[in-house]
């Protein structure tokens, strides 16, 4: 077992089960008091650490990963520094943004982290060009990395409308969905597709089709973002190119589909059991949420899902959970990138139970809101919920130090 993957999969673990952890005390708060803690406050520390901590952490790790596999096992060396300083910059926003919320030092730590991302991204970048064999995969990260830096214009923008307190809703509202969507639709889909075609790259011959797939979703990513801000006015124009753009995300996912459907044998043989299963439920989450997009094109259906938080919150943690959190478990248990015991897989069946059962629940009672009816006991299950998800994650966690030693 590779030791650097083992060291920084084991960190990225234990990110996750942090970001559980205060998932847990959230709802916790909503039914109980709890002394000494800013429900608002908590919120920050609990998605900024879940965005740096866990999920940037852990694509950064599987980056290096891939380029160790190209170019050798040298790049270790070059980028764990650059892995400390994403890792500290991750706590220092999980510490100041849990006691001040947008402060000084939580914006301080914010920056800095936006500036470690742009040097991991320079870096990348230019060690891509030592792969002599050029593969689809590669653009896949470069377009990974641009929509990383991209949406970071959204984070600054937030930071600097809070520190001079404009309270311009509009404004406040595209500032954060701009982050959302290029870390969402741009960082986090575009590295995790650029891991799963660099494996089907060369065990298949669809190269032409994963190309055709690229295209599809890069050139619709950022057309896409006005998806989340259909309350504001736009121009027929800007709304017929919207409408494109989620046709072609369609399309993609459709040939995509049949890529794998068509190799399924093939694939299998190169999967481990359990791994495959959690790649599966990754891309029946990714494919309801596409499905769910495309439905939001509707102007009135939009602006009536976006009323109401327990549908944004719902639809935000299958991104965050469904989709890439699965995805990335997934990825690494199926090519075996660490030593994963029964312990390991139990924690992860147990982290996607609480998966489906928060969604599950958030739909229900987003569906429940718009009709203005209230479900009895609904945050008492939630909470039921975000103490399955923290079980997993500790599970996971415990598992793979299990399998370190």
């Amino acid at each position: 077992m590779n030791t650097f993957l083992s060291k920084w999969i084991s960190i990225s673990f234990l990110n996750l089960f942090l970001v559980a952890f205060l998932g847990f005390i959230l709802r916790y708060k909503i039914l109980f008091y709890l002394p000494f803690s800013n429900q608002r406050y908590i919120l920050h520390s609990h998605s900024h650490f879940a965005f740096s901590g866990w999920i940037t952490q852990s694509l950064m790790v599987l980056l290096i990963y891939y380029l160790s596999t190209k170019i050798g096992e040298q790049v270790f060396k070059k980028y764990r520094p650059l892995l400390y300083a994403n890792l500290i910059c991750s706590y220092g926003m999980l510490i100041t943004f849990m006691f001040q919320g947008y402060g000084l030092l939580s914006i301080s730590f914010s920056i800095f982290s936006i500036l470690v991302s742009i040097a991991f991204t320079s870096y990348f970048w230019v060690d891509l060009k030592w792969i002599q064999k050029k593969a689809v995969s590669i653009l896949w990260f470069k377009a990974a990395l641009a929509f990383g830096i991209i949406s970071s214009i959204g984070a600054l923008s937030l930071s600097y409308l809070i520190a001079n307190k404009i309270t311009d809703q509009n404004w406040y509202l595209t500032s954060i969905y701009f982050f959302l969507h290029f870390q969402y639709n741009g960082w986090f889909l575009f590295a995790g597709m650029g891991l799963l075609s660099d494996k089907l790259e060369f065990l298949i011959h669809e190269r032409k089709k994963l190309y055709t797939i690229f295209y599809l979703f890069f050139f619709a990513c950022i057309p896409a973002y006005f998806l989340s801000i259909l309350w504001l006015p736009f121009h027929i124009i800007i709304y017929l190119i919207l409408i494109v753009a989620v046709i072609s995300q369609l399309i993609a996912w459709a040939i995509m589909l049949n890529i794998l459907s068509k190799n399924r044998i093939e694939i299998s043989k190169q999967l481990s059991p359990q791994g495959k299963t959690f790649l599966i439920l990754s891309a029946i989450a990714f494919t309801i949420k596409l499905i769910l997009q495309s439905g939001s094109i509707h102007p009135s259906l939009s602006q009536l899902s976006y009323g109401f938080r327990p549908i944004i919150i719902g639809y935000l943690h299958l991104v965050l959970l469904g989709v890439t959190s699965i995805f990335i478990i997934g990825y690494i248990i199926s090519f075996k990138l660490i030593s994963s015991n029964k312990l390991v897989i139990k924690g992860t069946i147990i982290f996607v139970a609480g998966i489906i059962i928060n969604e599950l629940l958030l739909m229900t009672q987003g569906v429940a809101a718009l009709r203005y009816t209230a479900i009895p006991y609904i945050n008492e299950m939630l909470l039921a919920a975000a103490m399955i998800l923290f079980i997993g994650t500790i599970t996971i966690a415990l598992g793979n130090l299990r399998s370190i030693k």
